[in-house]
């Protein structure tokens, strides 16, 4: 069974320039990838919550910062491994040089029996909209195409 994941799209407005907000994952395995591994910051879904409120705890959890109200469902995409990820976008501006995320620990380097601590996201950064595309995880790229037609809509 393919676990299920929530997150929040923040975005603002720059001039007449979109940008996002996609947090880089932190540990050993991503230190070293750019293109193609960022990520909307979200989390793993509780048995039973609300998928919306799972997608504010994780952004808080993930970047110490306390989402907006007013969240825009940009419904939910399937990732090449089977995690189904519920997604909404949220217009905030923040100074992501500020965030703090929580940490995982993990064996480094494997089978070494030393275990680490490392952040769940070692960057947060705004993207203009078209060079977000080459960042983020392929499956998600889906998602800004969604905050387009949510917006165009609005």
């Amino acid at each position: 069974m393919a676990t299920a994941s929530a997150g929040l799209l923040l975005f603002r407005e720059r001039g007449s320039r979109l940008e996002v907000l996609l947090a880089h994952p932190g540990g050993p395995y991503w230190a070293m990838r750019d293109d193609g591994a960022w990520s909307i910051p979200k989390g793993e879904l509780m048995a039973g919550e609300d998928p919306l409120a799972a997608a504010r705890r994780e952004f808080r959890e993930e970047t110490g910062f306390e989402p907006a109200q007013g969240c825009i469902p940009l419904g939910s995409i399937r990732q090449r491994g089977g995690k189904v990820v519920h997604a909404w976008a949220v217009e905030q501006d923040l100074d992501p040089s500020g965030f703090r995320s929580d940490t995982f620990t993990l064996e480094w380097p494997p089978r070494s029996g030393r275990r680490g601590a490392f952040p769940e996201i070692d960057r947060l950064e705004w993207f203009p909209i078209e060079v977000a595309r080459s960042k983020i995880l392929p499956a998600q790229a889906a998602l800004l195409d969604q905050l387009g037609a949510a917006r165009r809509n609005s």
